[in-house]
């Protein structure tokens, strides 16, 4: 089973393909249960970390030509010939005009969304950190360029891997020169998504592919922000399924794998594959809506596989183990960063202090950024069309439940914030009718953000998020609470992943506020989901929660020492 694909273009009103839909549906549900956290159990997962077999966290292409891409400074300088980046929250206005698409751009667009941003060290122990976060630092997203002929780079159109950590371009093969311009507007690219499942798994089990498409989300979120900065705008290509993502990345290199009827553990690299999960177009902002005619991208992207692809992919790991699959914002609190201190300066925390507070309204204007509408248009909270949340193409269907503990003004307590206002009335039905529904106090008229209940969330926070610290000793933290059920009934199983796409940009969006006001987040990924429905009086499954995180003022560990992120150690870490 495969859940990239997109709906058809058409409706069936086929019997048996309405059977297979609920089939899958069933799956979904299935595999979502199964992998859920108690507070008596967890989701399966190994008992200890296989060291010996950690996987390589960079994928190489063996024997691809290398093409090394250009670096930038991080702050802004005076020096009117280096290249500045717009300051972060001007992109939330209006973009800057559109660069052409070149050599320096799209090293921009990596440097600034995927590549690495340093390395720490402590003893004996040197790992690699990047501008695109990732659950336990794991980093099973790989990402591809698909692109028209560019200077000094490829004489024709090319499809290319991208290395982080040589910040380097591996070209896999050259394309017509007509195929991009045949569907897109003039200076459009593609950035192709994959994820190498087994890297999460090593860790985390069977709840690995939550993980990784929380990823995916962060991905199309940092590469839509990187790409404002050059005056671009993303869009996901939702309408292209598994053969068409696979033949447009050359993933069909990859042999088949049969996920088994029960945990076994050996030496089967096929397990390393790549499963191809979505394809961005990124264009120049002004670019008026086009149309893909995506019968006709699909017939042209099966001749890829006539093309002569170049390099094998390096192995990861010695040794395996699979799981079965059963109003205006304010801008006061900004800092004064560019779109690239943020991005590239971004941590994820590991502790937080327990004592760092923020003002009301610097906590309403994360918010405000929150919302896929954007703020101060007088548009209902429902499509997604502010900056990052329009690279998506489906109505916003994950709100935030929010534990706030420490935001000077405003009471401590259960809060919620609801991002598409269809589902309001549907929300104060099913949640306890204890809870108050009402606007908290100094709250923007176009936020719709409620007060459900007053009190300290501290203890209630830590036990959800599976007893860690971080989600009491923090500002606040939240989960994220998607609109579940009905919308894999009424849109399709292959909704599953990208409701986690969802929460993943929602993340980021959160990750680079935090460090915008000057303190600093993380996502957390193991949490007890019921008791989170059981807080809010939720039941059954209209309602579920698929992602945490937590905002404060971090903890720095001064026996970890900070790298550069180019040139890196000789080590894989």
């Amino acid at each position: 089973m495969s859940l990239s694909s997109s709906p058809s273009q058409s409706v069936s009103n086929n019997p048996n393909e309405h059977k297979d839909t609920e089939n899958l549906i069933a799956q979904v549900l299935k595999y979502h249960n199964q992998t859920k956290h108690f507070f008596t159990n967890y989701a399966r997962g190994p008992r200890g970390l296989d060291w010996a077999n950690q996987p390589n966290p960079f994928r190489r292409y063996v024997s691809s030509p290398l093409l090394p891409l250009l670096h930038f400074p991080v702050e802004n300088s005076q020096d009117s010939t280096s290249v500045s980046a717009p300051l972060y929250h001007s992109l939330f206005k209006s973009l800057p005009s559109p660069k052409p698409i070149s050599k320096s751009s799209v090293s921009q667009l990596f440097y600034d969304s995927l590549a690495l941003s340093a390395w720490k060290t402590t003893g004996f122990s040197t790992w690699s950190l990047r501008a695109n976060p990732s659950s336990g630092n794991l980093h099973p997203t790989e990402a591809y360029i698909i692109s028209p002929a560019i200077d000094s780079v490829c004489d024709s159109a090319f499809v290319a891997h991208y290395a982080p950590k040589e910040h380097s371009l591996e070209l896999r093969a050259k394309i017509p020169d007509t195929f991009l311009p045949s569907f897109f507007p003039s200076n459009a690219f593609l950035i192709g998504v994959s994820s190498i499942f087994w890297r999460e798994a090593w860790k985390y089990g069977e709840r690995a592919f939550r993980y990784c498409n929380h990823d995916v989300g962060h991905a199309i979120a940092a590469i839509s922000l990187a790409a404002a900065e050059l005056g671009w705008d993303v869009k996901l290509l939702d309408g292209l399924g598994f053969k068409e993502l696979e033949g447009l990345m050359g993933l069909g290199i990859y042999q088949g794998f049969r996920i088994p009827d029960k945990p076994i553990k050996g030496k089967f690299p096929e397990i390393e594959f790549e499963h191809p999960d979505c394809v961005l177009v990124v264009f120049p902002n002004g670019v008026n809506d086009f149309n893909v005619n995506y019968k006709e991208l699909s017939s042209a992207i099966m001749e890829f596989g006539n093309l002569e692809w170049v390099g094998n992919p390096n192995s990861l790991s010695k040794e395996h183990a699979c799981w079965d699959n059963s109003g205006v914002c304010s801008e006061g609190s900004y800092k004064g960063f560019s779109a690239r201190e943020i991005i590239r300066k971004r941590r994820s925390a590991a502790h937080m202090d327990g004592v760092t507070k923020i003002e009301r309204d610097t906590f309403y204007q994360i918010m405000l950024h929150c919302l896929p509408s954007g703020c101060g248009s007088g548009e209902k909270q429902k499509r997604q069309l502010a900056l990052p949340f329009r690279a998506l193409s489906w109505d916003a269907e994950v709100h935030a439940v929010l534990f706030v503990h420490r935001v000077v003004g405003l009471s401590k307590g259960l809060y919620f914030l609801v991002r598409n206002e269809d589902h309001l009335d549907e929300l104060k039905k099913v949640t306890r009718a204890e809870f108050k529904w009402e606007k908290p106090e100094g709250c923007p008229a176009d936020l719709p953000l409620y007060e459900l209940a007053r009190g300290d969330c501290q203890q209630i926070a830590k036990q959800l998020s599976c007893h860690q610290d971080i989600a009491s000793d923090g500002c606040f933290s939240l989960g994220m609470v998607a609109h579940f059920e009905p919308t894999l009934h009424s849109k399709g199983a292959w909704m599953y992943p990208r409701l986690f796409w969802e929460t993943g940009v929602l993340g980021q969006v959160l990750y680079l506020e935090a460090h915008a006001v000057g303190i600093s987040a993380t996502g957390i990924g193991c949490f007890f989901d019921d008791p989170v429905h059981e807080i809010l009086g939720l039941r059954g499954s209209n309602f579920q929660s698929l992602y945490h995180f937590t905002v404060g003022g971090p903890v720095l560990d001064k026996r970890i020492m900070s790298l550069p992120a180019y040139p890196g150690p000789s080590t894989d870490a």
